[in-house]
């Protein structure tokens, strides 16, 4: 066997062991929206702080996402994965033994850092791996699969676990593909040095981002005690604008910005990340509002839950593998993205028409 050939071998095989770290953090994330109900019998919750079990982690995520991405610049992508995995491990294990709601969500927020960490690089280091465009395609198609794939994964498991045993597992599932995906990453990703931490990394940025995240979804959870228009309503909303206003007043100001904004000034770019955003809240707030509605309303079991959402995930995993590369190829990003919202829009429309027609 050829050297050219037994290195392309290990970067696909690299690009699989990414994949399954994707898998995991995707994994957790549906197969906990389905086990919301048992959670929230076993521990307490009540209907406001079970949303925490979740935003917890979205929270230490999204805030701490680009912070993660620069300090994989700054002392290497591989290095950042490891550690990620390292963290999102432990704290499944601490999410498994949780028995309150205290020490379940702040496992869930140690859980959102380390997937920030890990996820932050994976696309860096598999840009870095295939240069080469159809094969980049083709290997940000593999990935897209992957995330899709690990969605219904974790919508079958967590419904399959939860009936078969109790909602602790969906948790302890982590643990061996955490460290499988670790110590496969060690032996074939390659280890490339960062720039070296004197380059700077912005940690106040973060905490300002992450602090007014937290401070914004907690003044959103409590409007049912306080109303909109009481004192604490308005003051802590505002408190949660002032400190994402100052995150990006430091983003223009600081030479090391984690988000630089001359980068909004594309159009292109401006559009990709508000049409993500808007995909992302629609997504999480499917499942999350979907599976309380199909277990407390319609009387759903938790397994029958997972098969109910499974043709959405199995549809956008598909399309990933099978179509992503030719036609964006073929017809460029741009208008693939397009004409996908605005056959999702229709999708919608008609969904809301035919409950319309049947509520009559």
């Amino acid at each position: 066997m050829s050297p050219e050939l037994t290195e392309d071998r290990r970067r696909w095989i690299a690009l699989y062991v990414l994949c399954a770290g994707v898998l995991m953090i995707v994994i957790d994330v549906t197969i906990v929206n389905v086990a919301l109900p048992s959670i929230q019998d076993d521990l307490g919750f009540s209907q406001n702080s079970l949303a925490w079990v979740v935003n917890a982690y979205l929270i230490a995520f999204g805030g701490l996402l680009l912070l993660a991405g620069r300090m994989g610049d700054l002392i290497g992508q591989r290095r950042i994965f490891l550690i990620g995995l390292g963290i999102f491990t432990v704290a499944s294990l601490l999410c498994a033994v949780a028995q309150s709601q205290g020490v379940l969500i702040g496992a869930r927020f140690v859980q959102g850092i380390g997937g920030a960490l890990a996820s932050a690089v994976i696309l860096g280091m598999i840009v870095t791996m295939f240069p080469e465009p159809r094969e980049q395609a083709k290997a940000i198609g593999v990935y897209g699969f992957v995330a899709s794939a690990g969605g219904s994964i974790g919508l079958l498991a967590g419904g399959a676990l939860t009936d078969a045993i109790n909602w602790h597992w969906i948790f302890f599932v982590n643990i061996p593909i955490g460290i499988a995906t670790a110590v496969l990453a060690v032996r074939l990703v390659d280890d490339h040095k960062g720039i070296g931490l004197d380059q700077g990394a912005d940690v106040p940025g973060a905490i300002l981002l992450t602090s007014g995240l937290m401070l914004g979804v907690y003044t959103i959870l409590d409007v049912h005690n306080q109303g909109w228009a009481s004192t604490q309503t308005l003051g802590l909303a505002a408190v949660s604008i002032a400190l994402l206003a100052a995150f990006l007043v430091r983003q223009d100001r600081i030479p090391n910005p984690l988000m630089p904004l001359r980068l909004f000034r594309s159009r292109n770019v401006s559009g990709a990340n508000i049409v993500i955003a808007l995909l992302v809240v629609g997504m999480f707030g499917m499942f999350f509002l979907g599976a309380l509605y199909l277990q407390r309303v319609l009387g759903y079991t938790a397994l029958n839950v997972g098969l109910a959402f499974l043709p959405a995930t199995l549809v956008m995993g598909t399309m990933s593998l099978r179509l992503a590369e030719p036609l964006n190829m073929r017809f460029g990003p741009r208008n693939v993205l397009i004409a996908d919202l605005v056959g999702m829009g229709a999708a919608i429309s008609c969904s809301r028409a035919r409950r319309s027609t049947a509520t009559t």
